[in-house]
């Protein structure tokens, strides 16, 4: 018995079998007919979105046999954009199996630098094989295909307007005013200097008036961290010194870095320190940072006192509070 290899004989290709639509004019025809209307389909999904999306109330609802009250603007949103993305793949597929060219093609293996006539020759192809995929004697698949395809990603394009409103000068407000009153959270109760020694943090809000309620957007921007120091510890400039009251500085409690709660203060050497990212801020020096990722100093709120004795604010932020944003001026 020999213990040499035979080798494989070349298998060889089976005979092409040619589709319906490769010799008969009529099959042709009727499998463009039905691609365009697939892909025209596909375009009547993507309006239904864009008119759901715009043009249905958020409320309104309609009965439907086993799901009941529906809601119609979600509904015709999910199934606008169902649609128009179904429509167009099972378009493309049915054009590639029906009408684009199946012939089994043998591609030869050469040196990897081709010859500029080989180059020549693979341009001359791609010619060859994009005309004969139909674009050009099919103008009905064409001209639906590029409506679908032009229409397809619009419902991504739109669904930015879910990001809300854009926020204008809402970001760079806060509901701290001249002679807002300063106080405590919780409780909403007045303070006054004499409330805070030495080395004592307090968190702030500013009062509310009669008849106002205080919402979560309000909180993750007014909120004050109140820290006192004795007066001779601290190293600014005569401007910020005059928006300090006997020692006590106030300051956003909001991250200047990613808008995180600043709420960990070390007595011993006057930092406060970001929990999330490790910002850590000089409270002598106008909450300069001296470590971490925040490019910028927390924003010192100017503080006073009324006639009552509470302490009230000076005057609003002198700049936005909080991480930066892309209107932002300062």
């Amino acid at each position: 018995m020999s213990k040499e290899l035979e080798p494989l004989a070349d298998p060889g290709l089976p005979e092409h079998i040619h589709r319906k639509a490769d010799i008969d004019p009529i099959a042709a025809k009727r499998a463009e007919q039905q691609v365009a209307i697939l892909f025209s389909l596909s375009a009547l999904g993507t309006l239904l979105f864009i008119y759901s999306f715009f043009f249905v109330k958020e409320d309104a609802f309609i009965f439907l046999p086993i799901l009941g009250n529906t809601n119609a603007h979600q509904l015709g949103i999910g199934l606008g954009m169902a649609f128009g993305l179904f429509f167009i793949g099972i378009g493309a597929v049915h054009w590639a199996k029906t009408l684009m060219p199946d012939q089994e093609v043998i591609a030869q293996r050469h040196e990897l630098k081709s010859e500029p006539e080989d180059r020549d020759a693979l341009v001359k192809a791609a010619k060859e094989g994009a005309q004969a995929a139909g674009l050009g004697r099919r103008p009905l698949i064409k001209r639906s295909l590029i409506g679908a395809a032009a229409l397809a990603g619009l419902p991504g394009v739109i669904m930015l307007r879910d990001l809300g409103p854009l926020p204008g000068k809402d970001l760079e407000k806060t509901n701290w005013k001249t002679g807002t009153r300063l106080v405590t959270d919780p409780g909403d109760r007045p303070i006054k200097a004499s409330d805070l020694e030495i080395g004592a943090v307090a968190q702030v809000l500013p009062e509310l008036l009669p008849g106002q309620k205080r919402t979560l957007e309000d909180i993750g921007k007014d909120a004050v961290l109140l820290i006192r120091l004795r007066p001779a510890e601290f190293q600014l400039d005569e401007e910020r010194l005059s928006w300090t009251h006997e020692g006590i500085i106030a300051f956003s409690k909001i991250c200047s870095h990613m808008g995180c709660a600043v709420a960990l203060y070390e007595q011993t050497t006057k930092h406060l320190l970001c929990p999330c990212h490790q910002s850590t801020f000089d409270v002598t020096r106008a909450a300069k940072v001296i470590f971490g990722p925040s490019a910028r100093p927390l924003p010192q709120l100017a503080i006073t006192l009324d006639s009552e004795g509470n302490l009230i604010a000076k005057q609003p932020f002198s700049e936005p509070v909080g991480p930066s944003f892309w209107e932002r001026s300062s």
